[in-house]
C-alpha cells in the first residue's frame, strides 16, 4: 500500500488515502509504521476517510492510540487534499473526533484552520521535569494540555520520559505537556510533550491552547494574536472574543511511502 509522508512545521505524518473506508490500520500496525527505527517514521498516522460522504480525519498517535484532533496534522491532510486534485483550493470542511473544522486551503502558502474553542478549565496544576517542577494552566482545545511558563526554555533539559503532571486524575487519558518561554511582544518559544507519541517538533492544538494561556498569564484580553515558534518553525494562532482559536501554518507533502510490509503483522 502506498502512503504519503508529510509535515507541518516539523510535526510529521503518515497519510493513508482510504475515501471508502476500507484498510483497517491495527494500533499495533500504526506503532510499526511510526517507528523511527525501523518503520517509516512519525508522529502519528492519518487516514483520510470519508464519512456520511463527507471528509474524516481519522488520526492515531505515534504509539496507535486514537487522538480527538491534530492541528498541524489536518494543515497536512487538507494540503494532501488540494495537491492531489481530491478538493479544490479554497474553503472546506473536514471532520474530526473533535467536530468539523473548517480550513482555508490555498493552492500554495500557509493553511488556516478554525480549530473551534480552547477553553480555561480553571484549575492549577504543575508539571514536573528533570528535577524543575512548574506552576501551569490547564487547557482543553478538544483533548487536555497542560502549559507551564519557564524563564529559559533551556531549563527543561531533555525530555526522554513523559513530565509527570498534578493532579494526575485531572487528565484520565493522559496529557500534552507545552512547556513556554515568553519571547518578545506577543510572541513566544515552546516545546511540547505530546502523549502516545513523546517530544515533537510541533504541536498545532498546543499552540492554542499556548496562546490561551499567555492570555491569561499576561493578562492580555481578547481578542488575541500570539506568534509561537516550536523547534519545527513558526505558527500564528489567533483568539476572538468568544475563545475561538485559527492556527496559520505551512504544510508540505514530501514522498509517497509503501507500507506493505509493516501491514502484514
Amino acid at each position: 500500500m502506498i502512503a504519503t509522508y508529510g509535515h507541518g512545521t516539523e510535526n510529521d505524518f503518515v497519510l493513508v488515502f482510504d475515501p471508502s473506508d476500507e484498510h483497517s490500520i491495527t494500533t499495533a500496525q500504526t506503532a510499526a509504521i511510526c517507528d523511527r527505527k525501523s518503520g517509516i517514521g512519525a508522529d502519528g498516522l492519518i487516514r483520510i476517510i470519508k464519512r456520511d460522504e463527507k471528509w474524516f480525519m481519522d488520526y492515531r498517535n505515534a504509539d496507535g492510540s486514537l487522538a480527538e484532533m491534530c492541528g498541524n496534522g489536518i494543515r497536512v491532510m487538507a494540503r494532501y487534499l488540494v495537491e492531489r486534485g481530491h478538493m479544490p483550493e479554497g474553503i472546506f470542511a473536514i471532520n474530526t473526533r473533535d467536530g468539523i473544522k473548517h480550513l482555508r486551503v490555498p493552492m500554495v502558502g500557509d493553511i488556516s484552520v478554525n480549530m473551534g474553542q480552547v477553553s480555561d478549565e480553571a484549575e492549577a496544576i504543575t508539571a514536573s521535569t528533570n528535577g524543575h517542577i512548574w506552576n501551569g494552566y490547564n487547557i482543553s482545545v478538544g483533548n487536555p494540555h497542560a502549559v507551564v511558563f519557564v524563564e529559559d526554555i533551556q531549563d527543561v533539559g531533555p525530555m526522554n520520559e513523559p513530565p509527570i503532571v498534578r493532579p494526575r486524575d485531572s487528565y484520565p487519558e493522559g496529557v500534552n505537556v507545552e512547556f513556554v518561554q515568553i519571547t518578545g511582544d506577543h510572541e513566544l518559544s515552546m516545546r511540547v510533550y505530546e502523549r502516545g507519541s513523546g517530544e515533537t517538533r510541533s504541536c498545532g492544538t498546543g499552540t492554542c491552547a499556548v496562546a490561551l494561556a499567555a492570555v491569561l498569564h499576561s493578562k492580555d484580553r481578547l481578542p488575541s494574536t500570539w506568534v509561537i515558534n516550536p523547534p519545527g518553525g513558526r505558527l500564528e494562532v489567533s483568539i476572538d472574543g468568544h475563545s475561538n482559536a485559527t492556527l496559520i501554518g505551512p504544510a508540505v507533502l514530501i514522498k509517497d511511502v509503501d507500507i506493505s510490509e509493516f501491514l502484514l503483522a
